[in-house]
């Protein structure tokens, strides 16, 4: 079996971790600590491709800084 790699989010959410990878949609956990997000993200990842194929290609994040209207 290969190795695949996956753009994921991890973000503070409610006194905890909120987890995605953007190309997975419904892949989603939660955790207490970022490892513990990490570490639920990466079963999560593992149980979400037994039945949808991986991530395509190179991805790009970024920041995009735009002006709002006063």
């Amino acid at each position: 079996m290969g190795e695949a790699s996956f753009t994921a989010i991890i973000e503070p959410d409610e006194g905890g971790y909120h987890a995605y990878v953007p190309s997975l949609p419904g892949c989603h956990t939660f955790g207490a600590t970022l490892d513990e997000a990490r570490a639920n993200l990466i079963e999560a990842i593992e149980l979400h491709v037994e039945v949808i194929p991986v991530e395509p290609g190179d991805v790009v994040v970024t920041r995009v800084v735009v002006a709002l209207a006063s």
